[in-house]
């Protein structure tokens, strides 16, 4: 392919070209290198009729020309007319640049996907672009988080303070909405390398926390759900633990032996604290007062009633002194969140 020089004012630029963020400083620092040098690499056009052309690639080139003032610009000419090999084309040079940014990158392998111009999938963009499938689905997976955030994620692998990258959100990026990008503001100001906010993901991502204690975690600090993390799961391995004798025993019991008295007493106190408290809520009847015009008793039968009164009594407060022994244990158990 010849290159040839072509009037800038008979080239446009492509306004749905996949780049469209340009960094001021590095833009003048393209014109001071032109200026001293001349444009070492020529633009790539394609003729749109009435002798004009669009711009395929080189925008950053085009605008330090024009800026510079330069009268004609060295192009390559294509005859490509398909409108998907065009953007494929843009989306492959771009990938070569600097500057080219992920968020930028995932809208052009979205826009590939579902505008109905395109329609392509994400197996033919991998073999057109040589990216493996997952690098393209990752890409496109930014772009469920909100604004806020997608003006945060920068290119390469470097934390940096206020900034994210591709890799501190992929652990987070199907959390439920409202979790998602507070969180990735919190890795943002707070510098989190990976590793803590797969951590911190796998926290959030826990079907046995309530969703108003993951409420209350998002105003916590990067460190401190780091710090929640770990007790959590000191806590949880030590409930593990602490259930292993007992599946242990219950695995070797023989299935054909009854077990005698004593052996079914141990089984009730081993059985699980939650089975005991649903058999107990479920033997209560429901608390109905007492009318107070109903205390007609046997006069002969009155210290049976009162010797019964008293055990029931002695029997609750029991009970009662147990489980709110137990409900101080369980809440303190999950005041670390």
């Amino acid at each position: 392919m010849e290159i040839t020089d072509i009037l800038t004012d008979l080239i446009d630029e492509d306004t749905d070209q996949p780049r469209y963020q340009f960094d001021e400083e590095a833009l003048q620092e393209l014109m001071k290198s032109i200026e001293e040098l001349g444009l070492l690499s020529p633009i790539k056009v394609r003729a749109t009729g009435n002798g004009r052309y669009k711009i395929i690639y080189g925008n950053r080139r085009y605008k330090a020309c024009k800026m510079l003032g330069r009268p004609t610009i060295p192009c390559l000419v294509s005859t490509v007319t398909d409108e998907t090999e065009i953007y494929l084309e843009q989306i492959a040079e771009n990938l070569t640049r600097e500057g080219f940014s992920p968020i930028e990158e995932a809208e052009a392998f979205n826009k590939l996907l579902h505008d109905p111009k395109f329609s392509s999938s994400i197996k033919y963009l991998s073999s057109k672009l040589g990216k493996p499938e997952a690098y393209i689905k990752n890409k496109c997976d930014l772009l469920k988080f909100g604004m806020a955030v997608k003006k945060l994620i920068v290119s390469g692998t470097e934390i940096r303070k206020d900034k994210l990258t591709e890799d501190q959100l992929l652990p987070i990026k199907d959390l439920p909405i409202e979790y998602r990008d507070p969180l990735a503001l919190i890795i943002a100001r707070d510098e989190m390398p990976v590793s803590d906010v797969k951590k911190i993901a796998r926290l959030f991502k826990d079907k046995s926390i309530s969703s108003a204690t993951k409420d209350k975690l998002l105003y916590k600090t990067g460190p401190a759900l780091l710090e929640t993390w770990s007790i959590y799961e000191q806590n949880k391995a030590e409930r593990e633990k602490s259930a292993v004798p007992k599946a242990t025993k219950n695995a070797t019991r023989k299935k054909d032996t009854k077990p005698d008295k004593n052996e079914q007493q141990e089984q009730r106190s081993a059985a699980p604290i939650e089975d005991q408290l649903q058999r107990l809520l479920a033997s209560l009847l429901a608390h109905t007062p007492v009318p107070a015009d109903n205390m007609d008793i046997n006069t002969n039968h009155k210290d049976v009633f009162l010797k019964d009164v008293d055990q029931l009594i002695d029997n609750l407060e029991k009970h009662l002194a147990e489980w709110k022994n137990i409900r101080d244990r369980v809440k303190k158990s999950i005041q670390i969140f």
